[in-house]
């Protein structure tokens, strides 16, 4: 049923993920019976987060018009494919980088979820028979050709009476602040929101006027420790003078060319010694290539003074590409850094080393990035004294520890700063992509700090957009 342009009923919003946790990033928008999904992300981490992506989709995919995509992240595009595989054949708006990401990063999650598969097959572990995965390479080769993209700060047509204009974020290449509007209401989707000293990239975009607001809160409840190379070098040196390794788990997208940026500048300035910097993750090696094919041409998100892709090549770099290159780096003839994802630990190349690496009291594992609940890099900086490495527990002896100004997510004080540059307030500003006590932190100084109504919903809420001064009383 349509309705006539004067009397169409407001618009809604419903969280069909990221509320309540950090993970599963989706948000349907519904207005004049038009369906537009902002983000399509898959859950992950603990096993009751995984089986939501079993769960059937609460609309028919093959209704919803569109997807506007924040980034390329798997928790902001991974269930794409399988929304897909459900009927979806609409477009997938985004950035020219976050097209070239994703495609990277969706090829390689079928590739897992067929192994998956094929493994449960042979244990026997599955209550599918026989076991399937969530989607396959089909259905992201399916896919891909709906990939529509767009420039940043133009303003397009997205499905009936929607229309969509991305600025930068800040996060990762290509992410996107997402500005949704269907002519009567607007609202603003953060998606991951960057620091303003990322070595690469502009800081995220200033709001100005929306009617409501969508922000996470990744570190909702905590602030960042300063930039402070010199305290990395100091970290690291200790360790390769005393003949050890150094293993960072990064992911493989953004993180992995901070570590590039940052390594290489303290090898060039002799704070750390020419020992080689081995880059062990297949998907980080591809997405490297976007980021020098960017940096060499020039994107819009990038710093005037980053463009050049020297800054992706320390001098010390070596890339292994081969299974082979990879095992023998589990067991370096000579102090090294390793850098390999995934950057929670919970998969690829980096639990070889791990499993290697770990018993060794001489080595170092630095965990660089946020670590969540249930994974094992949260395990490892929680202390645990032995973790689980393809079925066997692995004691702990290395030493392990963690920086956190790497971080490519704004932190509680960095999320408050981009609030301000709202407009004015919003009717509401609905906080998310969080664990709950994170979320409720940040609501609360939003609250507190800023005198807007701040909620962090709860999972499958649906609520209703209005323009900021509908209905209410006069000043």
């Amino acid at each position: 049923m349509t309705h006539e342009p004067n009397h169409r009923l407001p618009a809604n919003l419903t969280f069909l993920g990221a509320a309540g946790t950090v993970t599963g990033s989706k948000f349907l928008v519904e207005s004049d019976d038009h369906l537009v999904l902002v983000d399509c992300g898959l859950f992950q981490g603990r096993r009751e987060l995984r089986r939501r992506n079993w769960a059937g989709f609460p609309v028919n995919p093959a209704e919803v018009e569109a997807v506007v995509l924040t980034h390329a992240h798997l928790d902001h595009c991974g269930y794409l494919p399988a929304l897909y595989r459900k009927g979806f054949r609409g477009r997938v708006l985004c950035t020219e980088g976050t097209r070239a990401l994703a495609e990277i990063v969706l090829r390689d999650s079928a590739r897992l979820q067929e192994e998956d598969a094929r493994w449960a097959a042979r244990q026997g572990t599955s209550k599918h028979r026989p076991p399937k995965p969530l989607y396959a390479t089909s259905d992201v080769e399916g896919l891909l050709p709906l990939f529509a993209p767009v420039p940043f700060g133009t303003q397009v047509d997205v499905a009936g009476p929607f229309g969509v204009r991305l600025e930068p974020a800040g996060h990762i290449l290509g992410s996107s602040v997402v500005h949704l509007s269907d002519g009567e209401v607007s609202v603003t989707f953060s998606g991951d929101l960057g620091r303003g000293h990322h070595p690469l990239l502009r800081p995220p975009a200033p709001i100005g006027p929306t009617d409501a607001i969508v922000v996470e809160s990744t570190y909702g409840d905590r602030a960042h420790p300063e930039r402070d190379p010199g305290g990395l070098a100091d970290k690291i040196r200790p360790v390769l003078e005393r003949g050890g390794n150094v293993l960072i788990p990064a992911f493989a997208i953004d993180r992995t060319e901070i570590l590039l940026v940052e390594l290489g500048g303290l090898i060039a300035s002799g704070a750390l010694p020419q020992v080689p910097v081995l880059v062990d993750s297949p998907m980080a090696l591809r997405a490297l290539t976007v980021y020098r094919r960017m940096l060499a041409s020039g994107a819009d998100d990038l710093r005037p003074d980053a463009v050049g892709a020297h800054r992706l090549y320390p001098p010390t770099l070596e890339e292994l590409t081969t299974s082979a290159e990879s095992m023998l780096a589990t067991r370096p003839r000579s102090p090294s850094i390793v850098v390999s994802a995934s950057g929670m630990a919970s998969g690829g190349r980096v639990v070889h080393h791990l499993a290697a690496m770990l018993p060794d009291r001489r080595n170092l594992v630095l965990m660089v990035g946020y670590q969540a609940p249930g994974t094992r890099g949260a395990d490892l900086v929680g202390g645990a004294q032995a973790v689980k490495c393809f079925g066997e527990y692995v004691p702990v002896r290395a030493e392990v520890d963690q920086v956190g100004w790497l971080s490519v997510h704004a932190d509680a004080d960095d999320v408050l700063a981009w609030l301000r540059t709202a407009s004015a307030p919003p009717r509401a500003c609905y906080v998310v992509h969080g664990e709950p006590e994170s979320s409720a932190a940040l609501a609360a100084r939003i609250s507190d700090e800023l005198g807007w109504l701040a909620i962090a919903p709860r999972e499958d809420e649906r609520v209703l957009l209005l323009p900021a001064e509908a209905g209410r009383p006069p000043r």
